[in-house]
C-alpha cells in the first residue's frame, strides 16, 4: 500500500495498491504504458531495490545501443536516382482550416485542476469576480 501525498488544494492523500512481482498498481499507469509509475519508485526508494528491474527490457541501456549499431548509409544525390516506369506527382495535403475553437489534446494530470473556490481576477483593476470585458474601472487613460 503507497499513500500519495497532500499536494496544494487537498489534493492527494490517496491510497495504491501495488504488487511488485506481478507488476501491478491500482492507479493503473504501470498496465496502461508498461512503464513504473511514481508509487513503485516510492516503494524501490524506501526498499533500497533497484528501479531497473521493473522496466521492461525495450527501454534497457542494451536495447538502444543495439538499435543504432547498424551502419546507416547516406542518401546519394538525385543524379545517381534510378529512373521509375511512372509518372509520380506529389500534391500538397488539403489544409481546408475547420470551423471552431481547436479541441486540446492534452492528458489531463493533477496539476491542470483548479480550486473550485478560485475567482479569476480582472487584468484591468485586479478585483476578483469579473474580467477586463464588463469592469466598471476607468482609472488614468494614456493619453
Amino acid at each position: 500500500m503507497v499513500r500519495s501525498p497532500i499536494r496544494v488544494f487537498c489534493t492527494g492523500n490517496n491510497v495504491y495498491t501495488l504488487q511488485l512481482n506481478n507488476k501491478f498498481c491500482s492507479c493503473g499507469k504501470w498496465q496502461t504504458y508498461t512503464l513504473s509509475c511514481s508509487h513503485v519508485l516510492a516503494v524501490c526508494k524506501e526498499n533500497g531495490s533497484r528501479t531497473d528491474a521493473y522496466v521492461p527490457e525495450i527501454y534497457s541501456r542494451q536495447t538502444y545501443r543495439k538499435t543504432y549499431q547498424a551502419n546507416f548509409h547516406s542518401v546519394l544525390s538525385e543524379n545517381f536516382w534510378r529512373d521509375v516506369p511512372f509518372n509520380l506527382t506529389l500534391y500538397p495535403p488539403n489544409m481546408k482550416k475547420e470551423r471552431g475553437r481547436k479541441q486540446c489534446k492534452q492528458f489531463q494530470g493533477e496539476m491542470d485542476y483548479r480550486n473550485p473556490d478560485f475567482l479569476p481576477r480582472c487584468g484591468r483593476c485586479r478585483m476578483p469576480g469579473h474580467s477586463k470585458k464588463n469592469c466598471n474601472y476607468l482609472g488614468l487613460s494614456n493619453v
